[in-house]
């Protein structure tokens, strides 16, 4: 996510500065000296000249995160999964550094709604829920809002997998909000093995889509105030605007189970579908699910479900092709389209992909936990990409998810161009920046 204004959810504030320099102001940004290093980059391998400091840690569940013009730092607690109860007023965190040295002061908790999605816009704070998009007023110098949560949109779909409703914003006041895809394939039985796939698929509706609505307007629901500008997507976490070609582009999580309900074998399963780089356009069909995207065949290819075998194209190239095709099941969970100065300048031209990193890729390694990133040559992806920062797992071979020591989730850059990371496995925040030593 890109530099935007306060923020409230699961919020870690924090401002940018030096030990020498006085803490930020309401008045404007904290200075751009930067703070000394972790010695061992808080167990983050980064290309040369980068380092990084932990800016806080044990902070439960913290997903995506934004940061204030002031360097205040906001991130959603997604909290208890399942049947699990949340304590109330403590969805959102908050950080501000007070002495310069990059680590969290002050951290302090608001509102009850858990979940995934958070940034700033303007004098709000926008939060999303599985079901619901709500935004805080925020005032200029205070760190947490005073007044409760409005509803911005509601009226999404229940459901059990793929619910989080990750969100962005274009520059003509109107938000994206992903509802994902309930299922791998849209089954007949679901989770059956060899069962075919419904055409119409009804999930299409409705969800597998991302939908747009006025970011100012109050209490919209989906059916009556949203439009669905782009469909066949199977879900959708890292979402996000670029200024610079002033698009929507957005990274989806392929399918699961092509070993398990069908003849794949292990490496099949493990390495295939692609996690995909979109751009999104409207009236866009990623071909959800009649499709997926093989990244060794360069091409969409027709699901089993609807009576692929692994190498039939058929009508999948009437869709929409990604941008560039990532390994399977890395997860892909937020986007970053860098805008600073304080990064080498070619990082100016391209995009950061934060990915959770994989669970179903057995008896194969795990793979992914790493921000990567993907340049752009003449305005356009090579469909290349990099690891940009790495060691979030701490284990080598990585066999089973349980065992990653951080798994990252959200980024966002802070005022002075230093860039922010989440994990939501002991809920530490980095803070990584570019010193050229």
């Amino acid at each position: 996510m890109s530099l935007r204004l306060p923020a409230a959810v699961l919020v870690v504030v924090l401002a940018v500065g030096c030990a020498t320099e006085p803490p930020p102001t309401e008045s404007g940004p904290p200075s751009a000296i930067l703070p000394v290093c972790d010695a061992d980059n808080g167990g983050l391998v980064l290309p040369e000249g980068f380092c990084a400091v932990v800016v806080a840690d044990n902070l439960g569940n913290p997903r995506l995160i934004d940061v204030a013009a002031n360097g205040d730092v906001y991130a959603h607690d997604r909290g208890a999964r399942g049947d699990g109860e949340n304590e109330p007023g403590k969805g959102v965190v908050a950080l501000r550094d007070l002495d310069g040295d990059g680590r969290a002061d002050v951290i302090e908790r608001f509102s009850d709604h858990y979940g995934t999605g958070l940034q700033l816009r303007g004098d709000h704070l926008y939060l999303s829920t599985t079901t619901e998009v709500y935004r805080y007023d925020m005032t200029p110098g205070e760190l947490v809002p005073s007044g409760e949560a409005e509803l911005v949109v509601g009226g999404f779909p229940e459901q059990r997998g793929h619910a989080e409703k990750a969100f962005a914003f274009d520059d003509s006041g109107s938000i994206y909000v992903n509802v994902g895809a309930p299922s791998n394939a849209c089954m007949e039985v679901a989770r059956t093995r060899g069962s075919t796939g419904l055409d119409p698929c009804p999930q299409r509706v409705r969800q597998a889509s991302v939908w747009r609505f006025d970011a100012d307007q109050l209490g919209q629901t989906q059916e009556d105030d949203g439009y669905q500008f782009v469909t066949g997507t199977r879900n959708i976490v890292g979402i996000a605007w670029d200024p610079s070609t002033r698009e929507i582009y957005a990274a989806q999580h392929g399918r699961d189970a092509l070993g398990s309900l069908w003849d794949f074998d292990d490496e099949g399963n493990a390495e295939i579908p692609s996690e995909e780089l979109l751009r999104l356009t409207d009236g866009a069909d990623f071909g959800w699910p009649f499709c997926y995207h093989d990244r060794f065949e360069s091409k969409r290819l027709l699901a089993p479900e609807y009576g692929g075998d692994g190498r039939e194209v058929g009508a999948c190239d009437q869709y929409s092709e990604p941008l560039v095709a990532f390994p399977g099941h890395w997860a892909p969970n937020d986007l970053l389209f860098y805008i600073g100065a304080q990064f080498p300048v070619r990082y100016q031209s391209g995009v950061f992909v934060v990915f959770h990193g994989s669970w179903n890729r057995a008896p194969l390694e795990q793979g992914g936990y790493q921000v990567a990133f993907a340049p752009r040559e003449n305005g356009e992806f090579t469909g290349n990409w990099e690891t940009f920062a790495d060691g979030f797992t701490g284990v080598t071979p990585l066999m089973a998810p349980q065992d990653a020591v951080h798994r990252p989730v959200g980024i966002a850059q802070g005022p002075d161009g230093s860039v922010f990371v989440t994990d939501d496995v002991r809920g530490r925040i980095w803070r990584i920046f570019y010193t050229g030593e």
